[in-house]
């Protein structure tokens, strides 16, 4: 199975190499550092996450080095950048689409799929004339832990889950 991870792995940073390349921009050893410890990582990950990793390994290498390369990888259409709420940008792997729940007070991100949620999308795009291109859904609330350790309550006005209509 780590053998499966590794060409995996090795095979995203060649890509990007290959999008370098396309842009005239040169293959160096921090890119391939930074970009094979970024696609080990499961989740979302942060700049400032994947700079401690980075530096564990060479230090010399600079946040803007990492903010660079991670601009990179989005560009070549490998990594998704997300802005979720407190005006954090975190990076996860492109692929499959997924839908996300963010805990606004732990931060934790669970991604999700719904045919349902996806069909009544399409369907409320149609009936406006609206033809979809791509689409993200976030979800913010509290997390089933932050809602076991919650000392006040609920905050006014949110309700979970919401009531079926009747």
């Amino acid at each position: 199975m780590e053998a499966a991870v590794s060409i995996k792995i090795a095979a995203q940073v060649e890509k990007l190499n290959a999008h370098l390349l396309a842009c005239g921009l040169k293959r160096t050893r921090q890119r391939d550092l930074i970009a094979t410890l970024f696609f080990q990582e499961e989740g979302h990950v942060s700049i400032e996450e994947l700079c401690t990793k980075v530096r564990k390994l060479d230090a010399r290498i600079s946040v803007a080095t990492v903010y660079r390369t991670m601009r990179l990888l989005a560009q070549s259409g490998l990594v998704h950048s997300r802005n979720f709420v407190g005006g954090h940008t975190r990076y996860e792997v492109a692929g499959e689409h997924h839908d996300h729940l963010i805990c606004t007070r732990c931060g934790s991100i669970v991604e999700f799929e719904d045919k349902q949620i996806e069909t009544l999308q399409a369907a409320v795009a149609g009936r406006h004339g609206f033809f979809i291109l791509s689409h993200k859904m976030e979800i913010y609330g509290l997390c089933k832990d932050c809602r076991l350790h919650q000392h006040s309550g609920e905050p006014a006005g949110l309700r979970s889950p919401i009531p079926a209509k009747s």
